[in-house]
This record gives structure tokens, sequence and C-alpha cells, in this order.
């Protein structure tokens, strides 16, 4: 099992988390962080990588959550397809993707919720990856907010009765590997070490989008997720 905060399509780790537990969790009941990855990612252009960025409501409230955060205006959606049309329409396998990904966003025009974007984008470009593994919210779950960060996703953990659970390696700041332990839960932290593929705009870059991977390998994409350099 594996449980990570929604991000705006997100970079290849992510998807080799998912691809690797039989259920992925959603973790967007807990405080939305600026300048982070849950509205915004990275794709390489001629000039080098760019930030492409949803923009965001901000309530001004302590503890805003990314399941409450809103989208600022709707025409973000357009702006960043043309950007990925512009900076990938000449790969090999950008046409393979092209219509779905233009429905993709036109769809994202009349959605307020960072939330849900996300999950639309991260269920598709899971299929496009042949990843089926099942995709859940740590809503689906009765958890408690008055717990600190480590027994909030322990007990998430309990409730759905993880055996295993996969850590992207920055759980090694927070995690209390010992309560894991005590609790029966096996805890591995997640390798991103992953070879290059075909990629244009050199020198190579690991930490864009993985709509970056998918243009420049189509179909061959889960190969590169599955290979450890």
């Amino acid at each position: 099992m594996a449980v990570l905060q929604s991000n705006y399509i997100p970079w290849k780790g992510y998807f080799d988390i998912i691809r690797q537990v039989d259920e992925f969790i959603l973790y967007d009941d807990v405080q939305y962080t600026k300048n982070d990855w849950r509205n915004r990612n990275q794709i390489k252009t001629p000039q080098g990588r760019q930030w492409i960025t949803i923009p965001v409501l901000m309530s001004g409230k302590f503890g805003q959550r990314i399941d409450e955060t809103q989208v600022a205006n709707a025409q973000w959606a357009s702006k960043h397809f043309k950007s990925l049309e512009q900076s990938y329409g000449r790969c090999d396998f950008f046409a393979l993707y092209r219509d779905e990904l233009a429905a993709l966003y036109d769809a994202a025009k009349t959605e307020p919720m960072l939330s849900q974007i996300n999950h639309r984008f991260i269920t598709t470009i899971c299929r496009w990856l042949d990843i089926k593994t099942p995709i859940t919210w740590s809503t689906d779950y009765d958890l408690p907010e008055a717990l600190d960060k480590n027994d909030r996703l322990l007990l998430l953990l309990q409730k759905a009765k993880a055996r295993t659970y996969i850590s992207g390696p920055s759980g090694q700041n927070y995690i209390d590997e010992k309560s894991f332990t005590d609790a029966g839960i096996t805890l591995r932290y997640a390798a991103y070490r992953y070879p290059a593929y075909p990629q244009p705009y050199p020198p190579f870059e690991h930490g864009v989008t993985v709509l970056d991977l998918l243009f420049n390998t189509g179909k061959n994409a889960q190969r590169y997720l599955e290979q450890k350099t």
C-alpha cells in the first residue's frame, strides 16, 4: 500500500510507487502547501525546465486542506495544453495521447476543485501506463484530525488493513519506524533510480512530469519505470 498527496501531472517516480502496490490512497484531507507539487509540475522546453502551475485560491484560514482548495480561474487549462503541445508536439508519441489529453484539459475548465483535477490526470495516466492499481481517498476512511503526522498515517494504514507500506524517501524524515513494526506493518522506502530515455533538449532531466516519458517512449514507458539503475 502507498499513501501520497495528489500532485498535478506527477513525475515518473510517483507512478512507479502506484504500480508497486495493491491500493494507492490519495491523502488530500491534509494541509495544502504552497509552492509544492500539488498544483504545479515541470516540463522540458528548449530553454530548459519550465513550471506550469494551476492558479488556486487561498482562503486565508490556517490549515486549508488540499481537498478544499479551489482553482482560481479556468484559463490555465488552455495555456498548459498549448505549452505541452509546443514543447512536445514533435515527439514520437505525442500524437498517441494528444486527443485524450486535450479532452482532459477541456474537462478541467469546468472543475473547480484541485483534488478532482489531479485525480482525473493521475487515473488517466495510470491507464496509459497500464497500471491497474485501485486508487482510493483517505476520506474513504474515518480518521480523526487531532493526531500527529505519523500516528494519523499509521491509523489510516491500519484501517485500510495494510501489511506493507511503501513510502517515498522523504518519509524517513518523519516516520517512526518502530511504531510501524509494532503495528505489524512492513515499511519500505522507494528507490528512485531510473535509466535515461530519448528526450529532447539536452541535458537529460529526470525530475519532470511523467508526460515527458510518455510522449518520448509511448507504450514502452512502463519499462523505464520497472528498470533500476
